[in-house]
């Protein structure tokens, strides 16, 4: 079964790239510089950002189903990130240097399946996952501190 790591799309963020702290601030968001890497991995670009970057730091609803899994949770978006298309059964390496936590989930939103995984591991877990027919997708977890990371679809 062949898998494609999606990020989240740039034109859910374009609107907060280069606008003020205080006018970021007054959205609910904050602004932090990356002082680390890997440490500030950014959900667009699917990579961890360089020291000095401008990190957006913002609630995100990333499971929008109703049901009993409908979820958000704190995300890091990149000031300025662009779109990223990882190739067919690519784990990208913001998700290898990870331990992850994966999610299966059926077209309703309804949990079918979750697995940890260490990130360099995770490829035949998304496929086994996926190879599910009742599977419409998988969301992925950094496990230690639970952030949505990513999404993945069947190629």
């Amino acid at each position: 079964m062949s898998f494609r790591v999606v990020g989240l799309p740039s034109s859910l963020f374009r609107p907060l790239y280069g606008l003020s702290d205080g006018e970021l601030a007054a959205r609910g968001i904050e602004v932090k510089v990356a002082d680390e890497a890997p440490g500030f991995p950014c959900r667009v670009s699917l990579r961890d950002a360089e020291p000095g970057a401008r990190m957006l730091l913002l609630n995100f609803e990333h499971q929008p189903a109703a049901t009993p899994y409908r979820s958000s949770h704190a995300i890091f978006v990149e000031d300025g990130a662009e779109d990223v298309h990882p190739g067919v059964n690519e784990v990208p390496e913001v998700l290898a240097r990870r331990t992850l936590s994966v999610r299966a989930f059926d077209p309703a939103g309804q949990m079918r399946d979750g697995v940890v995984v260490a990130g360099r591991e995770a490829a035949p877990v998304f496929e086994r996952l996926l190879s599910d027919p009742g599977t419409a997708y998988l969301h992925v977890h950094n496990a230690g501190r639970g952030c949505y990371a990513a999404r993945v679809e069947r190629a």
